[in-house]
C-alpha cells in the first residue's frame, strides 16, 4: 500500500462506525501516554543538536499549545507527559513545572513521568517526594542511547533504584535498544513489586533485518510474561528510513505482536509527540494508521488500547 491508498483508507476508517461520531457510536476517547513537550527558553535537553536531521524537524519548542493544535478534532480527552532527557541540573525544575502544569487544569495533561537516574547519588531523597503524588506517576531515564554500556540496568545500584519506586509506588519507563531486551527481563524480575511500562514495543525497529525482527518478536514474547510489565504501542514509528516512507504493512506486526503477546489488558496508546514527525508529517498519520491495523478487533479492546488501559494504569 503506498501513501496515497494508505491516505484513503485512513479516511474510510476515520469515518466507519467504529471511529465515526455517530448516535451509536460516537469518536472513542484516547489517553495519550507519551506526550512530550518542552520549551527551549526554560529548558537544556541533553541530546539536543539542531544541526542533525532531527534538530531540523523538531529542534524548536513545543508547548502544550502546539499540543493541542496537533491534536485538535481527535477526542485526546487526557495526556500523560513523558519526561524529554532534561540536563540533570534541571530535573527538579522539570517535575515542578509539570507539576504546576497538570493542577491548572488548563490543558489534557493531567499525569506526568518525569526524568530520573535510579543509581544516582541523590535519587532517593529525590523521588521520595513524589510518593502519593496524584499528578507524578513515574520515572523514566532514556537507556537506549549509544552512551548506555551494555548491561547498565543490571548494576546494583541501578537495581535498587528500581525496586525504590516499587515502595513509593512510583513505575518506571523502560525506554530501551531492543537487542537488550534479554537484560531487563532480568531486571524486572529482581524487582517484583515496581510496575513497569515498556516503550515504543520495545523499539522495534523499522529498519531491522529479517533476523533481528525474529529475535525482536522472541524476546517480547519473554518480557510480556512478567505481569508487572505493561506495553506501550508508541513511537517506533519515528524509525522509518524516510519520513513517511512506510505502509501499513510495516507497521501491522509490528503492532500485532505487541499487542498479541502483551494481550488486550496490559497494551496502552503513546502518541509520542512531536518526536513521531521523524516518521510522519503530522500526529493524526500515526493515531490513524494505527486505528487501521486495529479496526478488525473487537470495539472493546480498542477501547481499552486507546482509553480504558491507560486510565486504570495510571489512576486518572
Amino acid at each position: 500500500m503506498n501513501r496515497r491508498e494508505f491516505l484513503a483508507t485512513t479516511a474510510a476508517t476515520v469515518a466507519a462506525p467504529t471511529f465515526a461520531q455517530t448516535k451509536e457510536k460516537p469518536v472513542l476517547p484516547i489517553v495519550d501516554t507519551h506526550q512530550h513537550l518542552w520549551d527551549l527558553t526554560k529548558f537544556k535537553l541533553a541530546w539536543f543538536d539542531p544541526e542533525t536531521l532531527e534538530g531540523k524537524i523538531i529542534g524548536h519548542s513545543f508547548t502544550p499549545k502546539e499540543y493541542a493544535e496537533a491534536t485538535k478534532g481527535l477526542n485526546v480527552v487526557k495526556s500523560v507527559y513523558m519526561e524529554v532527557d532534561v540536563i540533570p541540573e534541571q530535573q527538579q525544575k522539570e517535575a515542578d513545572y509539570l507539576i504546576d502544569l497538570c493542577k491548572s487544569g488548563d490543558t489534557t495533561t493531567c499525569a506526568a513521568v518525569l526524568s530520573g537516574r535510579p543509581n544516582s547519588e541523590g535519587f532517593e531523597k529525590y523521588a521520595k517526594q513524589f510518593k502519593g503524588s496524584k499528578y507524578v506517576k513515574g520515572i523514566r531515564q532514556v537507556l537506549h542511547v549509544n552512551e548506555t554500556p551494555a548491561g547498565y540496568c543490571l548494576d546494583p545500584k541501578f537495581v535498587k533504584g528500581i525496586q525504590l519506586l516499587g515502595t513509593l509506588g512510583l513505575s518506571f519507563d523502560l525506554c530501551i535498544r531492543p537487542a537488550e531486551i534479554p537484560d531487563f527481563v532480568k531486571l524486572i524480575d529482581q524487582c517484583p513489586d515496581t510496575r513497569f511500562i515498556l516503550d515504543h514495543c520495545g523499539n522495534a525497529n523499522l529498519k531491522h533485518t529479517p533476523a533481528q525482527r525474529e529475535q525482536w518478536k522472541k524476546d517480547m514474547a519473554e518480557i510480556a510474561k512478567r505481569k508487572n510489565l505493561v506495553g506501550k504501542v508508541s513511537g517506533f514509528i519515528a524509525s522509518s528510513p524516510s519520513r513517511g516512507k512506510w505502509t501499513l504493512d510495516d507497521l501491522a506486526p509490528v503492532i500485532n505482536h505487541t499487542l498479541d503477546v502483551f494481550g488486550p489488558d496490559r497494551v496502552m496508546f503513546g502518541g509520542d509527540w512531536p518526536v513521531c514527525l521523524l516518521g510522519v508529517e503530522k500526529y493524526a498519520d500515526w493515531l490513524n494508521a494505527l486505528k487501521a491495523v486495529v479496526v478488525e478487533r473487537s470495539e472493546v479492546q480498542q477501547r481499552k488500547l486507546f482509553h480504558d488501559n491507560a486510565a486504570k494504569f495510571y489512576g486518572l
